[in-house]
């Protein structure tokens, strides 16, 4: 900490932060100082893809948020995980590359001019290495975040993927081409074998720049001002507090949490809630906080005494000590996999147009007390609301940056969300009642043969459902006076701060959200820096 003054302080270093890092620091006359609240990344079990259903529980490297009793779910709270650890959520997620739906990102460009998909498809090819679809105009090669498809996907994933056919269910090839419509394998942010968190990918190889400085274990509290201008971020450090100043501005990437909560302990927000809370007001900003969204789910499930899945049982031993020998001889086999090697985007019956549900096929039993390795044999498919119209709120429980926000995001709040996760649970029974999966020889576990009526798969819905970590909009961009960010992403009412992650989402997308959430970074450093953007591409697309 003996130097505290930086060109540009990014509070955040997950995705967005790392990106950011990298972009900026570029320029070896640019000061920049990255701040994380979590410790380097480098605990074991961030490294293996496989490790994903550990490292997305370990209290070390995850924020452990919790939701707010939520009524729609039988006035349960539900787990949040998020990664509070260099490369944020990218160093505990289950690697997903999915850049969303493209007429997601006209809507989009129709409230914040240059956010179309033909202004944001440069920018998710500039980051990308893609090694699959390598010859596709709608790829990249040679960024630094490696894509792939699974190199030997579980055979219960073709398993699911010819049941989706038995029904005549569309498929696709390429989730991130033109029409991401179907069903097919995904895509993963791997590379050898190993998880390619954005901390690896942008971070880790500029790490030695001398005009870069990356400070962790250190929480933000707040933004400075000196009157509306932006001159620093104020921070704890081992029980120390500083004051980490910006010359020309300060950036908030900490997620859709993270940056909104920051905001109003900076006194922008809605001044009378502030004031109630004993928070200087600097900007009366109503919206801060407002708009939250996520993509809730329920499973189902089945157990079967075949060892194809993965897990560990007696049968499935000298297997899984091969899978290791050949991971640690290679770096091949399950172990450098993602698990969730297959998903379909369709239409429920009450889909207004673009696909609002999504599928996801398990290959193995998700254990109910949390345990990180499937413990025996079984499958199942998750069943999500891909265009949820429930929307809540991140608010602050008390100005202590040690306290977590209030998180509600009001699942199942709108009546059309548990019709969609309904919908796709009954498809979900129909799918794995296919001949294509008899051979294993299932039973379900849950929610069982005799859920069979509306009312009791939502009932089953609402005692289940869950998040599957995709929140954003809480800090919406738009061109009207009531977004929180304009199209620049600069915090309306004040100067010298700007938000990149998404929390600044106009909408949310129809799925994953890390991939936009570095797209989103990588147009922002161009504006941050006054680069003209890239030439837009007009390709084919579905609107």
């Amino acid at each position: 900490m003996s130097d505290t003054t930086f060109d540009y302080v990014i509070a955040g270093g997950g995705s967005a932060g790392c990106v950011l890092a990298n972009r900026l620091s570029a320029d070896p006359s640019i000061t920049v100082c990255l701040v994380e609240a979590g410790p380097r990344d480098r605990h074991w079990q961030i490294k293996f893809p496989t490790g994903v259903a550990a490292a997305i529980n370990h209290p070390e490297i995850n924020w452990r948020y919790k939701s707010v009793s939520q009524p729609g779910l039988g006035d349960r709270p539900f787990m949040i995980p998020r990664g509070r650890v260099l490369g944020g959520s990218s160093s505990i997620n289950g690697m997903v590359y999915f850049r969303g739906h493209p007429g997601d990102f006209d809507d989009w460009g129709k409230v914040a001019p240059g956010w179309s998909y033909r202004d944001t498809l440069p920018y998710f090819k500039r980051s990308e290495d893609n090694g699959f679809y390598n010859d596709s105009p709608y790829h990249g090669v040679g960024g630094e975040m490696h894509v792939a498809n699974p190199p030997r996907a579980n055979p219960l994933v073709h398993s699911f993927l010819d049941a989706t056919k038995v029904l005549d269910l569309r498929q696709c090839p390429d989730f991130n081409g033109a029409d991401p419509e179907g069903f097919g394998l995904r895509q993963a942010t791997i590379r050898r074998g190993r998880r390619e968190s954005m901390a690896t990918a942008f971070l880790h190889p500029v790490a030695q720049r001398l005009n870069l400085t990356v400070l962790t274990d250190t929480l933000v509290d707040r933004v400075t001002f000196d009157g509306k201008k932006a001159t620093g971020l104020a921070v704890e450090r081992e029980g120390v507090k500083h004051v980490l100043r910006a010359r020309r501005e300060v950036i908030l990437s900490a997620g859709a949490y993270g940056s909104p909560a920051i905001l109003l302990r900076s006194g922008v927000g809605d001044a009378a809630s502030l004031r109630q809370l004993g928070i200087d007001v600097v900007h009366d900003l109503p919206e801060v906080g407002q708009g939250l969204r996520d993509h809730s789910s329920a499973a189902i499930q089945v157990r079967t005494n075949d060892y194809t899945s993965y897990g560990v049982s007696a049968r499935a031993m000298p297997r899984n000590i091969w899978n290791l020998i050949e991971y640690a001889l290679a770096r091949k086999g399950p172990i450098g996999g993602n698990v969730f090697e297959a998903t379909g985007f369709l239409r429920s019956p009450t889909a207004a147009g673009r696909p609002d549900l999504q599928l996801v096929f398990m290959p193995a039993h998700r254990n109910a007390n949390g345990f990180p390795l499937p413990l025996g044999h079984g499958y199942g498919i998750l069943s999500i609301a891909a265009r949820p119209k429930s929307f809540g709120k991140v608010s602050l429980a008390s100005p202590n940056p040690h306290d977590a926000p209030l998180i509600d995001p009001d699942f199942l709040g709108h009546p059309d969300d548990i019709v969609v996760i309904r919908n796709g649970l009954k498809l979900a029974r129909k799918l794995l009642a296919s001949k294509h999966f008899s051979r294993y020889r299932s039973w379900e576990i849950l929610p069982g043969q005799d859920v069979e009526t509306d009312a009791q798969w939502d009932d089953y819905i609402r005692r289940t459902a869950v998040t599957v970590h995709h929140p954003g909009c809480s800090c919406r961009m738009g061109s009207d006076a009531q977004a929180v960010v304009d199209p620049e992403l600069r915090v309306r009412g004040v100067q010298g701060v700007r938000i990149a992650d998404a929390s600044v989402f106009p909408t949310l997308i129809a799925g994953n959200t890390n991939a936009a959430v570095v797209m989103i970074a990588e147009k922002a450093a161009d504006m941050i820096l006054g680069r003209p953007a890239p030439a837009p591409e007009d390709l084919p697309h579905a609107p």
